[in-house]
């Protein structure tokens, strides 16, 4: 995704469009419930045991919640951000950290 945003941000910017890349780390929502059912039903264990399992690996101690992404997608699409253009923003708390 990376090396894509920055070729088409390359190709872009000329007619003044940026082009940036956002990567969500583990965010609860309702797909992530889903999800989080499959995966019960084939390895066993109780609902929430996943996300339990990954939370020891976020050195901010959570999950993300889908206000944590629309914080720096909002940033991105405004004027604010008018000058970031080929940037790739990895949204986990520190998940990659770690």
């Amino acid at each position: 995704m990376r090396s894509l945003a920055q070729a088409a941000a390359l190709e872009w910017a000329e007619h003044g469009i940026t082009v940036n890349a956002y990567s969500p780390g583990l965010v609860h929502t309702s797909m992530w419930d889903d999800l989080d059912r499959e995966i019960v039903a084939l390895q066993g264990g109780e609902p929430g045991d996943v996300i339990a399992g990954a939370i020891p690996d976020i050195p901010l101690g959570r999950v993300q919640r889908p206000e944590d992404v629309a914080g720096i997608v909002s940033y991105l699409a405004s004027d604010d951000a008018a000058y970031i253009t080929g940037q790739s923003v990895i949204i986990g708390g520190g998940m990659l950290l770690t």
